[in-house]
């Protein structure tokens, strides 16, 4: 689960933590203004990663090779459920990251615990597939998590037995898509990669592809 939306740092991310963003920008929506435009890491897969999976796994044909079928980006909105100016803001800010316009995701059932109502508005998403998902991923290894405060790599155990991937992110500030000054909120998010990965051992072997800076 996402952290909840909390109130914004008094402090912004320090210059020194923007000039760590490395790597050449990825225009957001540029693979649909420009039809032959290819994302560098969907090139990165076919001219590199692939040819190297075959050959470790020993895989007959390209098919066999493991592929990432989509990315799901989730901000859950905790204590600001049910404030439309805070949902509405979360929207925009994921639909500036993520390239797509972003959905609000609703209660499925009441859960009186939490005074959270049937149908009430818990947070945003959006599912990325194909070329929006390589840019995606493309900012989040290369610009996205470089700023990331304290960053020393991501975890290398969470694998779900199935080849998917989840991570988190406290701050979605991190992403150069948004302006501290003017978003409401900062948001923690989850990132979920959906492979077509057989085990966890061949999903970290392609995701270690796309330059994933595991610790483990």
């Amino acid at each position: 689960m996402s952290e909840a939306g909390k109130e914004k740092a008094e402090k912004k991310p320090s210059k020194k933590r923007e000039e760590k963003s490395v790597g050449t920008q990825v225009k957001v929506g540029e693979a649909a203004r420009d039809p032959n435009y290819t994302p560098r890491f969907k090139k990165r897969y076919n001219d590199v990663i692939r040819p190297e999976l075959m050959k470790q796994f020993g895989y007959k044909n390209a098919m066999q090779v493991p592929k990432i079928n989509k990315i799901v980006v989730n901000i859950g909105a905790g204590e600001a459920s049910g404030d439309q100016k805070k949902i509405q803001s979360a929207v925009n800010d994921l639909t500036a990251i993520a390239g797509q316009k972003a959905v609000v995701t609703r209660a499925k059932k009441a859960i009186a615990t939490f005074k959270i109502r049937e149908g009430l508005p818990i947070g945003v998403k959006v599912t990325l597939r194909q070329d929006r998902m390589y840019e995606f991923l493309d900012r989040l290894i290369t610009m996205a998590l470089p700023r990331v405060r304290d960053f020393r790599g991501l975890k290398g155990s969470s694998f779900d037995g199935r080849g998917n991937y989840a991570m988190g992110l406290k701050e979605h500030i991190v992403f150069v898509e948004i302006d501290y000054d003017k978003t409401e909120s900062v948001w923690g998010m989850d990132v979920i990669i959906n492979t077509s990965a057989k085990t966890d051992e061949e999903a970290k072997a392609l995701l270690k592809g796309f330059q994933f800076p595991f610790m483990n």
